[in-house]
């Protein structure tokens, strides 16, 4: 045998090379080509039409060209194609049979064109199809057998179209199915016959219910998104014994009544849940806890209450280690002194628990049994009770007659006046509040309507504020009215005459056709705007927003008392006193003058003895000035100390005359002076209960 000819090595490795690889010179115009992927990329063409492209290509992307019709013609002799896509385009239609020739395409995106109707025939000879992406279109109508024949679709993508109506589907491979953002209110089990189907959304399709035999046909689901619809209630199709195996859950913005451990007793399996915007105002006691293995927890967009039913949340997801979703937000709403404040920030003495203080108390020491009352810790927090119902071995908290509630109500935890109440019978040791009139709640934070309501200070488009010194109430049934369709309220409110203008911003249901702003500054003048929920506001404008309106609003100043000290009439002791005093100080001032005057005369003459033996001495010059003090009368000698002025804002001390007789009672005015210092006076702070 002959050795191939050496000059002709080079010439075949060059082949070889080039066996598999687009060649440059076959790479469309404004194309990019990938000659090892076999890929090509055809982006932004601007040009109407499908380029034409070697028969080797395998992936080829052809989105924001502008082409508006497909032919046959455009994917002829392309066996090998794998990956076909045409999204962000113009197309308005799929004719028929038009892919027919792409017998191994396995991906096909036609997302975000123009198409409004699937005809039976537009996927035909697709057998080979796992993945067909036709979201972001405006298809109104698919044809009963538009999907026959796509046995290997594995994900079908339907969702931001304008259906009102499914094909059924007999897909049996289908492991994803996205039917989101369309108008379909009602689906069954003859509608989807994808026994194998892993992920279900059907989020904003204006569903009241969920079909129970539906989901007990979908004993493989993993993911549910139910999110944006109309369910009222948690649709007990949850309770289904196929779904112990769901591991994701969106409930989201659905006006739920409340939650219920019971309704998700079956979903123990929950790695993530998602209850943002339901209007929750805590979580029901132990809910949380029946998901072992909940790792991603999604709750923003509610008004906590961040009293102390909910005071356990935060360090529950430090000790579970659960990723909060949206922190920023998740904030309280409820009360004022933590509104607007992120949940997961706040420490337990935030919430306004009962002290944690015990006393234990021994059976012995006392001659009358006392009803037991449990206590709160940090270590034993419970999730939805002031204070958990007691054990026979917990200590109680002791309280003194004077004071029977001091020490186990917390401060500031009844609101809009609401007095904090302790029953020493109650066997469970509960926490209440008695409410004034107009208000109810555990802890009076609801506000009752009243029939007739102030008259508004202040009116602008359909937002009605009335003012006291610390609250603006926001009458929005206007607002409402002229909005059926909003999803919620988002208030904006900052105070203008302060110095700290940061606006403060409010989610609420659009079934509050009333809300009070507490905890204002006195006498200051407040921006207050309502927008729809959802909709962009700017949030740099005061007083114009194009969504929604606006008004300003004046809080009422307090009424101070006067700075004046209110001076007691003197008593009967004190106009018999007074005198006594006086005459006292006028016989001691007599005593010390005669006292005086009998010591210089005494000193005088011994001092005319001496100068008789030796001689005259210079004068003594404290003699000169006659103020010399007498020793033989308690003198020492030094010149008496000059009393200081007295100074209003002191006491006033005795005088040295009547600090000298132990024996008389001497009784301070009853009013002294008044002078505040610079940093005493009282500031007028807002009221946040």
């Amino acid at each position: 045998n002959k050795l191939p000819d050496t000059t002709m090595l080079p010439f075949l490795l060059l082949f070889l090379l080039s066996c598999g690889r687009v060649s440059s010179s076959d790479c469309p115009a404004d194309c990019s080509c990938q000659g090892q992927e076999q890929a090509i990329f055809c982006i932004q063409r601007r040009s109407s039409t499908v380029p034409r492209v070697p028969a080797s290509t395998k992936n080829l992307y052809i989105f924001q060209n502008g082409i508006n019709t497909l032919t046959q013609d455009n994917f002829r002799g392309l066996v090998e194609l794998e990956m076909l896509d045409l999204s962000q385009n113009e197309l308005t239609e799929v004719p028929d049979s038009v892919f027919e020739t792409l017998s191994v395409l396995k991906n096909l995106d036609l997302s975000s064109n123009f198409i409004t109707h699937i005809s039976k025939d537009s996927f035909y000879g697709l057998v080979q199809l796992e993945r067909l992406y036709l979201h972001a279109n405006r298809i109104q109508s698919i044809q009963l057998e538009a999907f026959e024949g796509l046995e290997m679709l594995l994900e079908l993508k339907l969702q931001g179209n304008q259906l009102t109506s499914l094909p059924s589907l007999n897909l049996p491979s289908l492991l994803l199915l996205d039917i989101s953002q369309n108008n379909i209110p009602t689906l069954g089990p003859s509608d989807l016959q994808t026994p194998h189907l892993e992920a279900l959304k059907v989020s904003s399709l204006g569903l009241t219910s969920l079909d129970e035999d539906l989901m007990a046909s979908l004993g493989n689901l993993h993911d549910l998104d139910i999110s944006l619809n109309q369910l009222v209630e948690v649709p007990p199709a949850l309770k289904q014994e196929s779904l112990k195996g769901l591991i994701k859950l969106s409930l989201a913005a659905n006006p739920l009544g409340e939650l219920r451990a019971e309704d998700f007793q079956r979903l123990t399996a929950l790695q993530e849940l998602d209850l943002s915007g339901l209007n929750l105002q805590g979580f029901p006691q132990g809910f949380l806890q029946i998901f072992p293995r909940l790792g991603h927890l999604t709750a923003a967009e509610n008004p906590f209450n961040c009293l102390c039913p909910l005071a356990w949340f935060p360090s529950w997801l430090k000790e579970k280690n659960v990723n909060l979703g949206r922190p920023e937000e998740t904030r309280c709403h409820f009360p004022p002194v933590n509104s607007g404040k992120m949940l997961a920030e706040l420490e337990h003495k935030d919430f306004g628990c009962p002290p944690t203080t015990t006393v234990l108390i021994s059976s012995k020491m006392e001659s009358t049994p006392m009803p037991k009352m449990p206590t709160t810790s940090p270590e034993t927090t419970h999730t939805n009770a002031i204070p958990p119902p007691p054990t026979s071995e917990e200590p109680f908290f002791s309280a003194t007659p004077e004071s029977p509630t001091s020490n186990i109500c917390p401060p500031n935890i009844c609101l809009n006046g609401g007095t904090c109440r302790f029953d020493p019978m109650d066997p469970l040791g509960q926490l209440g509040c008695l409410c004034p009139p107009a208000t109810s709640g555990l802890y009076c934070e609801n506000v009752d309507e009243v029939t007739e309501l102030p008259k508004p200070l202040v009116t602008e488009g359909s937002v009605i504020a009335t003012v006291t010194s610390t609250s603006i109430l926001l009458d929005l049934h206007r607002f409402i009215e002229t909005r059926p369709h909003i999803r919620g309220i988002r208030l904006t409110y900052r105070n203008l005459s302060g110095p700290d203008r940061r606006p403060m911003i409010l989610s609420l249901p659009a079934s509050y056709p009333e809300y009070t702003l507490r905890g204002l500054r006195p006498n200051c003048t407040y921006s207050v705007c309502a927008s729809p929920l959802g909709e962009r506001v700017n949030s740099r404008a005061n007083s114009s927003v194009e969504t929604g309106s606006c008004t300003e609003a004046r809080t009422a100043g307090v009424q101070t008392t006067s700075p004046e000290p209110r001076v007691e009439p003197p008593s009967t002791l004190t106009y018999t006193l007074i005198p006594a005093l006086a005459a006292l100080a006028l016989v001691l001032g007599v005593a010390v003058v005669v006292g005086t005057v009998i010591c210089l005369r005494k000193r005088r003459r011994a001092k005319a003895g001496m100068e008789l033996e030796l001689g005259p001495a210079d004068p003594d010059p404290m003699e000169l000035e006659g103020v010399k003090t007498c020793p033989e009368n308690g003198g020492n000698g030094t010149l008496p100390h000059k009393q200081p002025e007295i100074n209003r804002c002191h006491t006033p001390q005795l005088s040295p005359s009547l600090q000298q007789n132990g024996g008389l009672e001497y009784e301070v005015p009853l009013m002294q002076g008044h002078c505040p210092s610079n940093n005493n006076v009282a500031a007028l702070k807002p009221s946040y209960f």
